[in-house]
């Protein structure tokens, strides 16, 4: 097998159709669970949903490029995983902070922010 055919062994619909599967197992999640944590898992794979279609779709544009080079899709998934990091650990402190005020981290509880 050369290398051209190991690279576009697997079809762009099966990628996308991965990719939305995550995001749609991810939106499921952010709707049907109320622990916080839980929650904020569930938009980790709606992001990672994100990503996986942002690389396939770098790919495919490098397979077809006339140069060879295009770094897009991996330069939004960096940004992604740095925006991710970020939300994670504010979220986290801000589930911690109602943990300790409200004793509890269900959404349920947590009618309006203000206290």
């Amino acid at each position: 097998m050369t290398l051209a055919a190991a690279q576009n062994s697997v079809p762009l619909e099966h990628w996308l159709t991965l990719s939305g599967v995550l995001f749609t197992l991810g939106l499921c999640g952010v709707m049907m669970r109320r622990n916080v944590i839980l929650v904020l898992m569930s938009v980790e794979i709606m992001l990672n949903a994100a990503n996986v279609a942002l690389v396939v779709f770098n790919k495919y544009l490098i397979a077809n490029a006339p140069e060879g080079v295009a770094l897009d899709g991996q330069v939004f998934v960096f940004f992604t995983i740095a925006v991710a990091a970020a939300e994670a650990a504010v979220a986290l402190v801000i589930a911690m902070a109602l943990f300790r005020r409200l004793d509890t981290v269900n959404v349920d509880d947590v009618a309006n922010l203000r206290w």
